[in-house]
């Protein structure tokens, strides 16, 4: 179920709303924790007793962990014997957490890499290795690495350990965030899953965020999704330069009104339940290098390896060489998270190399160029990483990316190339000025002059991007989610 479908909107959020403010407040985290059960089963009824088995598995988990830590904490006595105990109970704690860890890991890998492993070998084995493909269970990706951070600091001692299985069911669970993120660690809402506090004024932010985040899939990512579909859909030998790309930057648009817009959805239906989820993207494409964009593009991933993958490795406390490891080890997992093929890990390693290469060589001088200059560098590298990352293969993003410079291309420009700049000029308009901060200041500083009464106002454009969104849900068939397959 996407949240950009009839069913969502006028079926199943409206029931859930409805059921949640109605009921007593203790009875909210059930009534939440059932529409989750029901929002994941929609769609993939199979993979929801995976689900369960992950809760019960990591729940008890996170218990036995605790439970040694805290026989470590209460034993802290001049004894020697206690402090042999002390030691054991803290080895078996970390017993637990490491095989955690290699349990969680390895359920991520059977479903999600199982392919990509088989086909590798079986492209350098002489042997043929014969497998059935596995539905990849929607979520997985990002509901796992909630259940790590959870596990991980409750070892650490930054978290206590959840007792009541619903509400740790309901973290796992929760689905304005679960198939898409942001990935919310505990600590975040630990306080929130038993003290939250709910308002009209932050249920009607939490609509107006929402609002924008379905103007952002439905109006921009579809719209310009038609137009990389149309490029990638021109035949072998028809691809001018100027197509590959007009294909490119449509697709660089599409994935992030997609990915931001669904963010901004989830972040919008968290409010609505009286739930804060931290922000997952700050205008990725102003920034002026890499290193910037990162910081701006999907912070919650960025944070999270940061948190669990990098910091533990030794972060940039180290040397020169071990720091380098350390950011290629960060970025190789990254790119495979996103996918399982090589396309993905090439992406992954593209952006590590770019961003050691900035760190250590190119930071002095991209500070002294001009602002347009740097932008116009961080826009072009950016643009060349979203071809490794959308093409079918590596030999795919090669053609791709020589057509773009000439290479196999169908001269610089074309009937087709021209039709697709001119006609859809005032589309590229919108969509470069939507990926920045303008509109939004613009309209902050007109809310600011007291001119307007900010609540009809708000009211009346909500309403009205709104209805567009529906109109485009009635009218029009192409809807993807391109995260889904992540």
């Amino acid at each position: 179920m996407l949240f950009s479908s009839i069913v969502f909107l006028f079926t199943f959020l409206p029931a859930v709303l409805v059921l949640y403010y109605l009921l007593p407040e203790r009875f909210h985290n059930p009534v939440l924790l059932l529409a989750s059960l029901i929002f994941y089963a929609w769609g993939e009824p199979v993979y929801l007793f995976l689900m369960l088995l992950s809760i019960l598995f990591n729940y008890f988990s996170g218990l036995d962990i605790a439970r040694n830590l805290q026989d470590k904490r209460a034993a802290k006595r001049s004894l020697v014997f206690d402090i042999a105990r002390n030691l054991t109970d803290r080895r078996l704690a970390k017993r637990s957490l490491i095989f955690n860890i290699v349990v969680n890991i390895a359920i991520l890998g059977f479903f999600k890499y199982e392919g990509f492993v088989l086909d590798s070998l079986n492209a350098v084995l002489p042997v043929h290795i014969t497998y059935h493909p596995l539905a990849l269970p929607i979520g997985i990706s990002f509901y796992t690495f909630q259940i790590l951070s959870y596990i991980i600091d409750v070892y650490r001692g930054n978290v206590k350990v959840q007792k009541n299985i619903l509400n740790f069911a309901l973290y796992v669970t929760m689905f304005p965030q679960l198939i898409a993120g942001p990935i919310v660690q505990y600590a975040d809402v630990e306080e929130q899953l038993v003290n939250r506090k709910s308002s009209w004024n932050k249920f009607g932010e939490g609509c107006m965020y929402f609002i924008r985040g379905l103007a952002k899939k439905v109006l921009l990512a579809n719209t310009s999704g038609m137009i990389f579909t149309e490029v990638t859909g021109l035949g072998k030998g028809r691809v001018s330069v100027l197509s590959a790309w007009l294909g490119a930057f449509a697709y660089m648009f599409q994935i992030y009104f997609d990915f931001s817009g669904y963010s901004d959805m989830a972040v919008g239906l968290g409010k609505m339940f009286g739930f804060e989820f931290c922000m997952n993207f700050n205008y990725p494409y102003i920034a002026k290098s890499i290193t910037e964009f990162w910081r701006r593009w999907h912070i919650s991933l960025s944070s999270w390896f940061r948190d669990y993958v990098y910091i533990p490795l030794g972060g940039n406390r180290v040397s020169k060489s071990r720091h380098i490891f350390n950011l290629m080890v960060v970025w190789f997992l990254t790119g495979l998270w996103h996918g399982a093929a090589w396309n993905f890990v090439a992406w992954g390693l593209y952006y590590g190399i770019i961003l050691i290469i900035e760190k250590y060589i190119l930071s002095p001088v991209l500070d002294k160029l001009p602002s347009v200059v740097r932008h116009i560098y961080s826009i072009v590298l950016v643009v060349i990483g979203w071809v490794l990352f959308f093409s079918p293969s590596l030999g795919g993003a090669a053609r791709y990316l020589g057509m773009m410079f000439g290479a196999g291309a169908h001269g610089v420009a074309d009937r087709e190339s021209l039709y697709l700049l001119t006609t859809n000029l005032v589309l590229w308009i919108i969509l470069i000025i939507g990926s920045t901060p303008l509109t939004d200041v613009r309209y902050q500083h007109m809310l600011r002059q007291k001119k307007w009464n900010t609540t009809l106002l708000n009211g009346i454009v909500y309403a009205v991007l709104f209805i567009l969104c529906i109109a485009y849900l009635v009218t029009e068939t192409y809807n993807p989610f391109l995260y889904f397959r992540f």
